[in-house]
């Protein structure tokens, strides 16, 4: 049987979106079709397993109920073939079996796949969720079907980067481009035993590309916690699916508001990590600024940001949560290099203590839904002896791929980066290190301009080959003028 590749599993996958259209909107595609997607492929695995049991042990009975043998306990009614003999009632059947499947394996699925409710007929009715059911059945989605291991991982953020595009504002939520996380993880290049966290982890992205970062410097992926939080709950359970599509279990992925309530404690203490990353919303408002007046965990020493800009609460709940040998990396708007009031007050306060390292400008038009310039910073509790005292400032504004919707970052233009960071050389227009003495001098205000000249020469112009164009012009147009005069003392003759 010829095993299924990627390009047939997303142009699949993309289809099953044709079904849902007109009926619900774009933003919440993803919430039924990575659904009914994760039942679909947990119950073929399910059965893949069964059968291998079969063959080994010869008894049915032990190949289908004892759930010691399989990755996941699947009962017969949270069963595809039974969901897809249905044809009443089907959403009331799958909410049953998502119910089903959460009570047989609450370790890794307690809470994920019963935040959607497939019984609402009124969005949902049952003649397009029969359709869904009956699309997905066409493909086989056992380990033994599929071209590699971790097609469906790379299948499913294929998925999330389509809804991301086709939801528009909605889409930055939960998703950010490929290429600008690979870019930040490869600036903070996670290493084995250590503890990486994304506070506000959305479809839980930078912890993925985290892992597989580890697999291209041939080092052992297993030997890394991964860690993250998220307010939004049907973002929690994509990035839940996310993570298990690609063979991640063990991530301890908290739901909740990681400004107002923290979830990931120890003893009532906020755990520490060795890697700090996150590209969390915009300038957010109504973000928690009346609790952080008596915030437990004293997270605020900077300053406490405004109401209509929780740029800095991530910012600063990020400095809390690493260690004193991490690293942060963390994708924010271009206001918080230089807006003023108590912003300006914690910006001072980050710079004097020396953890910024780094500020790198990007591209516009990178992430979905918005226009807004953005930048990254990167802080650093324990700079080496060349970095301290300095901040490195990247202008990369200029190298992507122009597309007309959104733009790209290409591989050149992330290793251009990349390689610029570590070598921490002054580049003309490019990139400088900049000492802390000059940023005061500039009242802490970080635009990279004022640090980087950016501006393009002017093309240097041949003085003489521009009065001989001007001499030529000149001699052109005295004829024509001539020609005219001549005319016009003729017509007067004439009259």
């Amino acid at each position: 049987m010829e095993k299924i590749s990627l390009e047939t599993l997303e142009k699949h996958l993309w289809k099953s979106a044709d079904i849902l259209r007109g009926y619900i909107g774009a933003s919440d595609y993803k919430n039924y079709i990575f659904g009914l997607l994760f039942l679909k492929r947990i119950s073929d695995v399910f059965d893949e397993e069964a059968e291998k049991i079969m063959c080994e042990k010869g008894d049915r009975k032990l190949a289908y109920e004892d759930s010691n043998y399989h990755e996941f306990d699947v009962p017969k009614r949270a069963k595809w073939d039974y969901l897809k003999s249905l044809t009443q009632n089907i959403g009331e059947a799958v909410n049953k079996a998502n119910d089903m499947l959460e009570e047989k394996n609450p370790e890794s699925l307690e809470g994920v796949l019963s935040v959607v409710d497939f019984n609402d007929k009124d969005r949902f009715p049952d003649h397009i969720l029969s359709q869904l059911i009956n699309h997905f059945s066409k493909i086989r989605l056992r380990n033994e079907d599929l071209e590699k291991p971790d097609i469906l991982g790379d299948a499913y953020e294929y998925l999330i980067a389509q809804f991301a595009s086709s939801a528009g504002k909605k889409g930055g939520e939960f998703y950010t481009p490929k290429e600008v996380v690979k870019l930040l993880v490869e600036i903070l290049d996670p290493k084995e035993g250590m503890k990486i966290c994304d506070p506000a982890c959305g479809s839980g992205g930078m912890l993925i590309q985290s892992y597989y970062h580890l697999i291209e410097k041939n080092q052992n992926p297993k030997n890394i916690s991964l860690y993250g939080q998220e307010i939004n709950v049907g973002t929690w359970a994509t990035c839940k699916m996310n993570l298990l599509f690609h063979n991640l279990k063990s991530p301890q992925i908290k739901r909740g508001d990681t400004l107002r309530g923290p979830q990931l404690l120890r003893k009532g203490k906020l755990i520490e990590f060795d890697i700090v990353i996150a590209n969390p919303p915009f300038s957010l408002k109504n973000w928690g600024y009346e609790k952080a007046q008596n915030d437990i965990y004293k997270r605020f020493r900077f300053g406490i940001p405004p109401k209509g800009y929780a740029d800095y609460a991530f910012v600063q709940h990020m400095i809390a949560i690493v260690n004193s040998m991490g690293r942060v990396g963390v994708v924010l708007p271009h206001g918080v290099l230089f807006r003023g009031g108590v912003e300006g007050k914690i910006r001072k306060g980050i710079i004097e203590e020396d953890f910024l390292e780094a500020i790198i400008e990007l591209p516009s038009k990178l992430f979905y839904g918005t226009g807004v310039p953005a930048c990254l910073f990167i802080l650093n509790k324990n700079k080496s002896k060349e970095r301290k005292g300095k901040i490195f400032f990247l202008y990369g504004a200029n190298d992507y791929l122009e597309r007309k919707k959104q733009n790209k970052l290409r591989k050149e233009d992330i290793d251009k980066i990349v390689s610029s960071y570590k070598k921490y050389k002054t580049v003309d227009k490019y990139s400088r290190p900049v000492p802390l003495s000059e940023i005061q001098e500039n009242n802490y205000n970080l635009s990279i301009t004022r640090y980087i000249d950016v501006t393009k020469e002017e093309d240097k112009v041949d003085i003489q080959q521009t009065i001989d164009e001007l001499k030529e012009l000149k001699k052109k147009y005295s004829k024509v003028e001539d020609k005219v005069m001549n005319y016009l003392k003729e017509l007067n003759f004439r009259v």
